[in-house]
């Protein structure tokens, strides 16, 4: 058992997947000598020198490339280097990598892994605190995860990895180094679609994933209310089952996340709550979002991301509804 950060488990995952599977490669901007613009992948290019791939300056062609060596039987894990970045490759993900199955009749798929830092909470640039995350979970044939952790990190990366689809692996920047958690040196695997309860409650459901998970603790532990938290882990598949039985025990559910919120991923498990466990609420089913504009820029952060007194508010009204 190590104590480590997110980045560490990551690199972990990485090194460990990379000794047992010679398959697997990796790309992406500035990655092997120089480790990545978060040192995610520092010293693989060290141990791994004909794998570990520093591509041009071209998203497009990244995961262009990243399709191609899925089908040839390689099993490549691209890095973009930013969220904001992804757009430029929607193109090859949504026309090619997540209707390749589809496409050949299950003969063949597009098997690769794409990791991207993700989210706000670091004061970044534009296009560097973005959530796009609701183009990929819309997408069928793409597979959406996103760690809170250091533990989910490496357990659901190994996953991501060995998965026969798409996977779009995005790690919350925030928690890149904020927190340490012993995190096994063994392998081990966390499947996807399912959602981890971090706390059983009985008065309201909290839904929420990323960076959040560890917002909302110290939030939940401050309050009189017995709360359940949701952390979904996997945006697509949604783990349907375990929202729905906690909703129907508890009554009540808001959903937290930091994306825009117009057809953002609370609306659609709103929906969800609405045509499964309707009449088990005791209250309407709560959205705490990003606002429905350009993620701004630093110095108006703070007022764009769902913070302590907005998430404290929507509680309160849940609550005394």
């Amino acid at each position: 058992m190590s104590n480590l950060n997110m980045v560490e488990a990551i690199n972990l995952a990485l090194k460990q997947e990379m000794e047992k599977n010679k398959d697997i490669v990796l790309l992406g901007e500035d990655i092997g000598i120089n480790g990545g613009v978060f040192r995610v992948t520092e010293g693989l290019y060290k141990k791994f020198p004909n794998r570990v791939v520093d591509t041009p300056i071209s998203e497009s062609g990244i995961i262009g490339m990243s399709i191609g060596m899925a089908i040839y039987g390689l099993k490549p894990v691209a890095e973009i280097q930013f969220e904001g970045f992804t757009y430029p490759a929607l193109d090859q993900l949504i026309s090619h990598a997540a209707r390749f199955r589809n496409r050949t009749r299950n003969n063949m798929t597009a098997s690769l892994v794409l990791r991207s830092p993700w989210g706000g909470g670091v004061k970044a640039l534009e296009h560097h605190s973005e959530s796009p995350e609701t183009y990929f979970a819309h997408t069928p044939g793409l597979k959406v995860v996103i760690p809170s952790c250091p533990y989910d990190a490496k357990g659901l990366l190994i996953s991501a990895i060995r998965d026969k689809n798409p996977v779009i692996f995005l790690e919350p920047k925030k928690l890149y180094r904020s927190i340490k958690q012993d995190v096994p040196e063994e392998e081990y695997a966390i499947p996807i679609g399912k959602a981890n309860i971090l706390s059983e409650g009985s008065d309201l459901t909290l839904i929420t994933y990323g960076s959040f998970v560890r917002t909302v603790i110290p939030i939940i532990n401050s309050l009189p209310y017995s709360i359940e938290l949701i952390d979904l882990r996997t945006l697509s598949p949604i783990d349907y089952e375990t929202i729905i039985n906690s909703v129907k025990k508890t009554g009540r559910a808001i959903i937290l996340h930091e994306a825009p919120r117009t057809l953002g991923i609370g609306a659609e498990i709103s929906a969800l709550i609405m045509e499964n466990a309707l009449l088990n609420l005791e209250a309407p089913v709560l959205r705490v979002t990003g606002y429905d504009v350009v993620t701004p820029a630093l110095k108006l952060e703070d007022y764009y991301r769902p913070d302590e007194a907005k998430i404290k508010r929507a509680i309160e009204r849940v609550m005394n509804f």
